[in-house]
């Protein structure tokens, strides 16, 4: 059963299952270059809301190697539901909203729901190792798909040309599995976890 916080503007609604911290381990293992890259990593995920129509995102990971935990790439970003932007919404930039904001209802994001019954979303992504990702995607009740729209590298990124990622809530738990072409190999399977709530 999914608790839904009754302060949420209406947008979040179908978001909302993934509020809170999340932590537990994963497992990558990835083949590039002539090398496999594999081992156990603990990671925490933290999805929040400061009362627009997107979530918070942040993640950070560290490899487990014997005793040593090795930091890997951290991740912030925004997730939403896709919809056009109206006079009502503030931006681009600082700018405030052309019109008088009007609270969204759950009509509004009914509206939304595309013909899989789920509803479309943009996931911008940015990796402390200078890779920033856009997905698109579809939630339908407790599960996500997104793939790359596009990814931006800076010059001193290592290469990573696309990927996809899927998240479910399954048995009260948050899993989740990361695709990835990177280094000049294909689009292949890469990490995956599962992440208990914390808070």
């Amino acid at each position: 059963m999914l608790d839904i916080p009754t302060d949420l503007p209406a947008d979040l609604v179908p978001l909302s299952w993934l509020i809170g911290i999340w932590e537990g381990t994963g497992v990558i293992d990835y083949e590039a270059d002539g090398h496999r890259y594999a081992g156990e990593f603990t990671h925490r995920v933290s999805f929040s809301h400061d009362g627009g129509d997107f979530l918070n995102y942040s993640a950070n990971a560290w490899l487990h190697d014997g005793e040593e935990r090795t930091p890997l790439v951290s991740e912030v970003g925004f997730w939403r539901l896709a919809r056009p932007a109206a006079d009502a919404d503030p931006g681009p930039g600082l700018l405030p909203p052309a019109v008088e904001p009007t609270t969204r209802t759950v009509d509004d994001v009914e509206a939304l729901r595309n013909a899989d019954g789920g509803f479309d979303i943009e996931v911008p992504i940015i990796h402390s190792d200078g890779v920033s990702e856009l997905y698109l995607g579809q939630i339908k009740g407790p599960r996500i798909d997104m793939a790359t729209d596009a990814v931006i590298r800076t010059a001193g990124a290592k290469p990573y040309a696309a990927a996809s990622r899927i998240y479910g809530l399954v048995d009260a738990h948050l899993l989740w599995a990361w695709d990835i072409a990177a280094l000049g190999a294909d689009l292949a399977s890469h990490a995956s976890a599962r992440l208990a709530r914390v808070e």
